[in-house]
């Protein structure tokens, strides 16, 4: 048998971008590759995707996509890249590719890429939180992901937004449907629209965080009490950060010092820490779904 027999090969399917990479057994990076995403295009992602595993070879294949595929239905679902939703996605794929297709949600596979061999190797519970276009939470137990009876846990990113106060007002609309979700606030979108209504100046998220202002002293606090709300729930060991607004550095040492005043307990243990494998955890733990 040859040595791509041995390969897990992990597609992160992102609005922007769709990233493959091939592991051997032992986790070691063995070959890379990335393409842009055709939005808006449900049959040219389909293709790019399949091309991109074609071309690297022969193994298993793991697939993680901003979204989630239904139990009734088997078709996608909760998707922001939109295209997606409703369709037969693995279905599709495994038309393409053949029947060695797992789909996960791309935080669960975040999660799990930082649980097996990232920041919280070692850690029997592990939260990842993806803070980006988008927020997204994913759940691993003991390195293996906890995805629930509908396919929803860990999405912390739809919930609402704890304790609004008069500076949460009014809620914003998600693309969700409703109104005054932790996504609208916690997302690099919802940190520039932030920043606007304070100044009237429009600027990146990366610009708004090297300010260092009031809009990201309200980002800090809604941070830490949108994950008291995780720790209240799920009292992990460890939140892992993924995600462009996981390089700000001061959430690691300013939102543990907020949290506690909203966490049901006289001493907060959890550690907040970095993600170890960068914008690479999501892909990484795509292929590491022939783990579960």
């Amino acid at each position: 048998m040859s040595q791509k027999k041995h390969l897990r090969i992990g597609v992160d399917l992102g609005g922007s971008k769709i990233e493959a990479i091939a592991l051997q057994a032992d986790g070691r990076e063995a070959l890379r590759k990335r393409v842009l995403t055709p939005r808006g295009d449900y049959a040219g992602t389909v293709a790019a995707v399949a091309a991109l595993v074609q071309e690297i070879g022969d193994g298993t294949v793991g697939i993680g996509i901003p979204g989630a595929l239904s139990r009734l239905t088997g078709l996608v679902k909760n998707a922001n890249s939109t295209w997606l939703i409703g369709r037969p996605l693995k279905e599709d794929l495994e038309r393409a590719l053949g029947p060695a297709v797992r789909i996960e949600n791309d935080a669960n596979c975040f999660a799990l890429s930082e649980a097996v061999d990232g920041a919280g190797a070692g850690a029997r519970v592990v939260f990842g939180v993806i803070l980006g276009t988008g927020v997204g939470g994913g759940i691993a137990v003991e390195r293996r992901m906890l995805i629930g009876r509908n396919a929803i846990a860990g999405e912390w990113g739809h919930n609402p937004l704890p304790l609004p106060a008069q500076k949460d007002l009014p809620l914003p609309a998600c693309y969700c449907g409703r109104s005054g979700c932790i996504e609208t606030y916690l997302s690099g979108p919802g940190l520039e629209r932030e920043h606007f209504g304070l100044t009237g100046q429009q600027r990146s998220a990366r610009e708004v965080a090297a300010l260092d202002g009031e809009a990201m002293s309200r980002y800090v606090e809604r941070l830490a009490r949108a994950l008291a709300g995780v720790i209240n729930l799920l009292d992990p060991d460890v939140i892992v950060l993924g995600g462009g607004l996981s390089n700000i550095e001061r959430l690691y040492s300013d939102v543990p010092r907020v949290w506690g005043r909203y966490v049901f307990s006289d001493h907060v243990a959890t550690r907040l820490l970095r993600n170890i494998h960068g914008d690479s955890s999501g892909v990484r733990g795509a292929a590491w779904l022939w783990n579960e």
